[in-house]
């Protein structure tokens, strides 16, 4: 009975097949091709495929943008320098990173002169503290070394987030000279300012302007209206011309008609000039002889120039806070690219001071 079950099970199974056999040979004779088979194959989304090569970002002084083998691991060191007519020449300013120009009382103008790519064996003729210093030297986060000043512009420093190094504080690092009557006469040694920083200032500063990563293709260079004489009025009494020398490939300086020279007999020059209009007011406080000490204001925003290879271009400026650094942008919003070099930066008051560019 069983065989029976199991004989008619072989025979449908054997139609089965040969039916299938059959159809699969008509479609071989002129039938319909059959569909190709797709296989589909998951993307590799896997995160780990290896490791992106790094940028090729040029290693450079950060406070000039010039090409370095290796930057030094000090901090900014800022000292206050004197230009009256008794500190000419001064020493050391030709060696500076930075110099900003800034209008104190009587007329005259000081620096604040930043050092960082190089190390001047002496720096003076040193002087007092500034209402304005903290916002130039605060995002350094740096050293700032001076005689002395009026207990509120000392403590605004250090506010600012930057250690002071101070003469009359009995701090080391200060000299006096025969040469010169006093306040003329003091001059300090970078070296021992540097000796000086806590222990949380070991590193370079970071970058305060945007250079060019070529020379030759800062904004005004490239892009820039001929600009070979700047003439800077800062007060009634205080005069900066810059002019550009295609020799040196720099802007020199004269105070007034006068050229600069360091004690070394060296033209001052810079790189880039750059021109701030900003406002200036008088404070409370008043110096010895009781005039009032003016504050340039550079925490908000105001109009400018920037000068680089004998050409200029015009910029807005902007600073947020006390220890923010300042931004420059052309018209289009971008920022202002600087040649790679020494920057000085003239701090010229909105309404009594004045420019002109030929």
């Amino acid at each position: 009975m069983t065989r029976t079950g199991r004989g008619a099970g072989t025979l449908r199974a054997g139609l089965v097949a040969a039916l299938a056999a059959a159809t699969v040979l008509l479609a071989g004779c002129g039938g319909e091709p059959a569909a190709p088979v797709t296989e589909t194959v998951d993307a590799d989304v896997s995160s780990d495929k290896g490791t992106p090569p790094e940028p090729d970002v040029p290693l450079v002084w950060p406070l000039t943008g010039v090409a370095a083998e290796e930057v030094a691991d000090r901090p900014a060191l800022a000292v206050k320098i004197e230009n009256a007519p008794q500190a000419r020449p001064q020493t050391g300013l030709e060696q500076a990173d930075v110099v900003w120009e800034e209008v104190v009382e009587g007329g005259i103008t000081r620096f604040v002169a930043v050092y960082h790519s190089q190390v001047p064996e002496r720096v003076g003729p040193v002087r007092s503290v500034r209402p304005m210093d903290p916002a130039i030297v605060g995002p350094l986060h740096g050293i700032l070394a001076y005689t002395g000043g009026q207990q509120p512009f000392i403590d605004a420093v250090g506010a600012a987030g930057t250690q002071s190094v101070v003469m009359d504080e009995g701090d080391d690092g200060f000299t006096t000279t025969r040469a010169r009557r006093a306040p003329h006469n003091v001059y300090g040694s970078p070296e021992e300012f540097w000796a000086q920083a806590d222990g949380d200032r070991t590193s370079p500063p970071p970058a305060q302007l945007v250079f060019a990563r070529e020379p030759g293709s800062g904004t005004a260079t490239a892009a820039g209206a001929s600009a070979a004489r700047l003439d800077v009025r800062l007060t009634h009494a205080s005069r900066a011309v810059w002019e550009w020398s295609a020799d040196e490939g720099r802007y020199v300086r004269s105070e007034g008609d006068t050229p600069a020279v360091s004690s070394d007999e060296v033209r001052l020059a810079a790189t880039n000039v750059v021109l701030l209009a900003a406002p200036m007011e008088n404070t409370s406080f008043k110096d010895p002889a009781g005039v009032p000490v003016p504050e340039t204001k550079l925490v908000g925003t105001g109009e400018g120039v920037v000068a680089s290879g004998g050409k200029q271009v015009a910029v807005s400026w902007s600073k947020e806070a006390v220890d923010a650094p300042l931004v420059l942008t052309g018209a289009d919003g971008a920022p202002v690219e600087l040649e790679p070099g020494a920057s000085w930066i003239e701090l010229v008051p909105v309404g009594s001071g004045s420019w002109e560019i030929s």
